[in-house]
């Protein structure tokens, strides 16, 4: 079940129930098909299969404007596995290739109400292609620092080849090179000796078709 925008809403979260046939997205390898034998043990993270396509209808109006559309995702945690319940659409400010987050007090009070972890964010890329800006590994970064399951969601509508995509930056070159990365804006990042990418798909991360969330849609 989905609740409703816009209002503050509230619906039943709940983990999945058993046996429920789970879709696990990506593979182990990176984007470039390079293993990040750095990468960390991670703990799975549930999302549900509607979250795309309610983000979507979300944002259509800012979709329709080639603007940017965000939102944050929180999670409990139970059994060492991560539950995407809650996406949180805080105010925002967008333009055809940004999405900035106001009022982030607001997001860290329904997050801290129901003691939820910051697992990531999803975002449109309204006339763009699917992957990670140099802005976007940049609002990565912090959520990865705080949660090392942490995700960032890109959907990607006119993109014929694939229409969203789930990325995490990758441990051995993405965190590294990110975390001293000190400019603004859209600039680009040195590649890695070795050709590892800075980010990859997720394989930690798995479409759960019955579970629930709720949505704060705060603009």
């Amino acid at each position: 079940m989905v609740t409703h925008f816009p209002s503050t809403a509230i619906s039943c979260t709940e983990a999945a129930p058993c046996n429920v046939q789970l879709v696990r997205i990506g593979a182990s390898d990176s984007e470039n098909g390079y293993p990040d034998s750095a990468t960390p043990v991670l703990r799975n993270v549930h999302i549900s299969a509607q979250l795309v396509e309610v983000f979507l209808e979300i944002a259509r109006e800012n979709t329709k404007k080639d603007l940017e559309t965000c939102g944050v995702l929180g999670a409990f945690l139970k059994e060492e596995t991560l539950y995407a319940t809650t996406l949180i659409v805080p105010k925002q400010e967008s333009t055809s290739t940004s999405c900035q987050a106001l009022k982030e007090e607001e997001i860290f009070n329904i997050q801290n109400e129901r003691s939820l972890f910051p697992v990531g964010w999803i975002h449109t890329h309204p006339s763009q292609t699917c992957f990670m800006s140099s802005i976007d590994l940049h609002t990565q970064y912090p959520y990865q620092v705080m949660v090392p399951e942490a995700v960032a969601v890109v959907v990607a509508p006119t993109d014929k080849t694939r229409s969203y995509g789930i990325f995490r930056l990758t441990d051995s070159n993405g965190m590294s090179v990110l975390g001293g990365c000190e400019e603004k804006g859209f600039h680009p990042h040195p590649d890695s000796a070795d050709g590892r990418p800075l980010y990859e798909q997720c394989s930690h991360v798995y479409v759960n078709p019955n579970l629930r969330f709720e949505i704060f849609d705060l603009r």
